[in-house]
């Protein structure tokens, strides 16, 4: 069903003036750009894959979206964990999941990075301190909390960042989960990605309060809003928070704003939202912005440019052969898998 159109269209942030000076090294603009366009591409990869029937089921790409995991990255340490929603390729490959296996997941192959069972909204790694990946809206708030408990629980310095969409935090669990994480002290940045639409909702039509970071304010949590179509400013915020998390202040919540270029999954046309509006949150794209920048500030001439392109287009076409040549599970894996073995001692007797 399509929705009336009864909000105004929303408006896309003025694009801001590229800088004179560069605020960070040329190392990072290269380590974000690298990262936006190889989640680009992929995700651009994956949508030709559906329209061949290669990816069956479920599809949500992460396309418009991809400076929040380039400044998530850079921000974070390696021991730190991630959990989110289903509209993860993009979170799942920014933590080190190759394109490799996240195409062979998405094909349902053997070699995927869980060996073809989870698909599209489940990839998990433990390598890499992913916690996916999960199908049900809001599921994975209270699952955050708990792994920063656990991270609590051992003394560690780590954090835990638990991303939700702006239609999850009109779940019941997101209050329980921060009045739990407050009280406790919990080492966790909880992250709204409100790209403004629940599925073909917008937020103003779900209540009256769509400045949504004021959610963590009932229960004292230090919260912000963040400008999500900038690395740079992802990357500030994150840091900031993290740095408090890991003093012992306890929980930090950041409502990014962001904005996907395509429908909430491939079956979605989008028609609830206007040409205008989606154009002018396409003149910030922030792969273009960095690329710019990248070239003013002289970090790269526009043939080295070139050469990055050519080198992650190559990394994609590689990784669509490997998903297309690798084996799907055999029937006798059904059944492995399903439950892990429990690594605290007292769980063993």
């Amino acid at each position: 069903m399509v929705l009336e159109k009864t909000t105004p269209a929303k408006k896309a942030p003025a694009k801001k003036a590229a800088q004179k000076k560069a605020a960070y090294t040329k190392e990072q603009y290269l380590f974000w750009y690298e990262m936006m366009l190889r989640i680009r591409r992929f995700e651009e990869r994956c949508l030709l894959a559906y329209s061949q029937q290669k990816i069956r089921g479920f599809l949500h790409v992460y396309i418009g979206q991809e400076s929040i995991a380039a400044g998530l990255e850079s921000a974070l340490q390696p021991g730190d964990g991630i959990v989110t929603a289903y509209r993860q390729h993009g979170i799942a490959i920014g933590r080190g999941v190759s394109t490799k296996a996240a195409m062979a997941e998405l094909y349902g192959k053997a070699t995927g990075v869980n060996k073809g069972k989870g698909g599209s909204m489940h990839f998990m790694s433990s390598e890499f301190k992913y916690f996916g990946g999960n199908g049900i809206v809001g599921a994975q708030i209270p699952i955050g909390a708990g792994i920063a408990f656990a991270e609590k629980y051992r003394d560690t310095d780590n954090l835990c960042v638990t991303m939700f969409g702006d239609g999850a935090a009109r779940q019941g669990a997101l209050h329980e989960a921060f009045n739990m994480a407050m009280t406790w002290k919990l080492p966790v940045l909880f992250i709204c990605e409100n790209n403004h639409y629940a599925m073909g909702t917008s937020v103003e039509r779900t209540s009256n309060v769509s400045d949504l970071y004021k959610l963590g304010l009932g229960f004292d949590m230090p919260s912000e809003q963040v400008d999500g179509m900038t690395p740079e400013s992802v990357h500030e915020a994150i840091a900031k928070a993290a740095a408090h998390i890991r003093s012992g202040a306890g929980p930090y919540y950041l409502e990014i704003k962001t904005y996907r270029y395509k429908g909430h999954s491939v079956s979605d046309p989008g028609s609830y939202r206007t040409r205008e509006e989606l154009k002018s949150y396409q003149d910030i794209d922030p792969i273009n912005i960095t690329e710019e920048k990248i070239i003013k500030f002289g970090y790269a001439t526009e043939a080295e440019i070139e050469a990055i392109k050519e080198r992650i287009k190559v990394e994609i076409d590689e990784a669509e052969a490997f998903a297309d040549s690798s084996p799907y599970p055999d029937a006798s894996e059904l059944y492995t898998d399903n439950y892990a073995e429990p690594d605290y001692p007292f769980m063993k007797d």
